[in-house]
């Protein structure tokens, strides 16, 4: 159904209830939606605000989700950025003034052999927010309405009851089977179900700005990046384009609200080296918070994204984590509300991603202790030896603490699961269950990850074969959808370290054989999530 506003646009019963339309409820309704679960996002935002970027980067591993969904050359479409403009990230002490440091191929926007089968893509927010828009929009089981809010509800061991309100007070109750809140930092779900955050707030303040000045890029001393780290007494942030045209946004550390609206044509001076005529077009004071909810799931509700857990936007990881949460809860919901799952499935959702949330938050605080009023050295504006020296010692200091920061690949995708949903123990040695797959081409552009289908794949990567039918029937019996791809004539069985893989919906491995003996009934139940929550040990 086509997106709307409005209380006359939505049903009154669906099988999953999306609070909150942001990109994690968006990539819940686009997981949904293409399995043909009945879903409907409530959104109280009619249109996606240009105003605010927030999210600049969107990560290998989250393009590889779009890959799956067949929509990410539609995201490079329409992004001002191309990666082939640049992969850089420069310090300097202004945007006219010395350049300190650089550090190159950041972010996955550089090709790493057979590590990912996509780059990551420098895109605003509010880009990646419309893209889905529109995906959501062509999909026949998902309905996003806007203009509503959900106010309230109440769960059961059936389900839940959802209020929604209209700007004019009116209100609706929608039955649902699932609550998904993807509602945000000020979530009205988590509140309901009496989670709470745990974890701490920075105590520094930091004022956002989006301006606009075309003769910027004239000035400009050193050359494209995606972003500048700005180390002076007199500025201390970080500054990046969002377009070739002259749309900048900025970060100004340690300036309060206050300060941050009275000053920011100062401000932006202070960043750019010299008085500048600019448009300021938004501004947005902010606080780094490090903290995850004491629960991510009561009975028919869970969470996801921001409305779970919050970290410093330091390593471009926020939006991503939270499109991971999407994808996790997304497969795992529709196999339960198609019935090949069991509800215990949902169980694994919070033991999986909570680890994963916990790192991410440790990563980015780590990063966050290092910022530019930390790497002031005296006299690193200034001309001659002296300078030269100070600037030499912010180098080394800015390449000893801030490259994990820029080249965090292995965060993002070297992720392993452990869960009831793993049909092996993760820290067996050299097993892959629980890891995302490694990536391979298979010649031509092709790659290993367009063989896997929307259910579970089991992949033949050598040996006589033979084993697979027990586990294609054990799977048929139970209704799991399996499809199996022989890819002997790849040579893959050396490099795997297996002649049989089972893969998950979300590219994550099941199951691996490891041994001669398999009970193919045993792999199937614990894969469709009929097993303890617990991880094997």
């Amino acid at each position: 159904m086509a997106p709307g506003s409005g209380i006359e646009r939505c049903p009154r019963r669906t099988r999953v209830l999306i609070a909150g339309g942001g990109p994690v409820g968006l990539a819940a309704a686009v997981e949904l939606g293409r399995r043909g679960i009945d879903n409907v996002v409530i959104e109280p935002r009619a249109e996606v605000s240009h105003a605010r970027p927030r999210c600049k980067t969107v990560n290998p591993r989250t393009m590889e989700h779009l890959r799956r969904w067949g929509i990410a050359d539609r995201l490079r479409e329409r992004c001002p950025l191309p990666t082939s403009w640049s992969q850089d990230i420069v310090f300097c002490t202004s945007l006219t003034g010395y350049e300190i440091s650089r550090f190159t191929g950041v972010l996955g926007l550089v090709s790493d052999g057979d590590r990912f089968p996509e780059l990551g893509q420098q895109a605003p927010q509010y880009l990646f927010e419309e893209l889905l828009r529109e995906v959501v929009e062509e999909l026949d089981a998902s309905t996003m309405v806007t203009g509503l809010r959900v106010a309230a509800l109440r769960a059961g061991s059936e389900g839940a009851a959802v209020t929604v309100v209209s700007g004019s007070g009116e209100e609706l109750e929608i039955e649902a089977d699932f609550v998904l809140g993807c509602d945000g930092p000020r979530s009205t779900v988590r509140e309901a179900i009496g989670a709470s955050y745990v974890g701490e707030w920075a105590l520094r303040p930091n004022f956002g700005i989006v301006f606009r000045s075309p003769q910027l890029w004239r000035q400009l001393r050193h050359g494209p990046a995606i972003q500048y780290w700005i180390v002076n007494a007199d500025a201390g942030g970080l500054i990046g384009p969002l377009d070739r045209e002259g749309t900048w946004w900025m970060g100004a550390f340690g300036v309060d609200a206050e300060t941050g609206e009275r000053e920011r044509e100062r401000i932006i001076a202070d960043v750019v080296g010299r008085p500048l005529d600019v448009e300021v077009l938004s501004t947005d004071p902010w606080t780094a918070r490090m903290q995850l909810v004491d629960r991510a799931r009561i009975g028919p509700v869970l969470l996801a994204g921001d409305a779970a857990h919050l970290n410093p936007p330091f390593g471009g990881h926020g939006m991503n984590i939270g499109v991971g949460d999407a994808v996790d809860i997304g497969w795992k919901l529709a196999g339960v509300l198609e019935g090949w799952a069991d509800p215990g499935l949902l169980d694994t959702y919070e033991l999986e991603r909570r680890p994963v949330q916990e790192q991410v938050i440790a990563e980015a605080t780590s990063n966050m202790r290092v910022l530019s009023s930390d790497l002031l050295t005296p006299g690193i504006d200034s001309d001659g030896p002296a300078g030269a020296e100070a600037r030499r010692l912010a180098h080394d200091r800015i390449q000893e603490t801030k490259r994990a920061e820029f080249h965090a690949l292995d965060l993002v995708l070297d992720l392993r699961y452990e869960s009831a949903a793993i049909s092996s123990s993760s820290s067996a040695a050299g097993s892959l269950a629980g890891a995302r797959l490694p990536h391979a081409w298979l010649g031509g552009g092709d790659s290993i990850y367009d063989e896997l289908a929307d259910g579970f794949t089991l992949l033949r990567l050598g040996g006589a074969g033979g084993l697979e039918s027990g586990l294609v029937d054990a799977a048929a019996r139970r209704g799991v959808p399996l499809r199996f791809v022989d890819l002997t004539r790849h040579g893959l069985a050396e490099r795997y370290g297996t002649d049989l893989l089972l893969v998950r919906p979300d590219q994550h491995v099941a199951w691996s054989r490891e041994g001669q003996g398999v009970d193919e009934s045993d792999v199937i139940e614990r894969i469709r999530g009929a097993a303890p929550a617990r991880p094997e040990l």
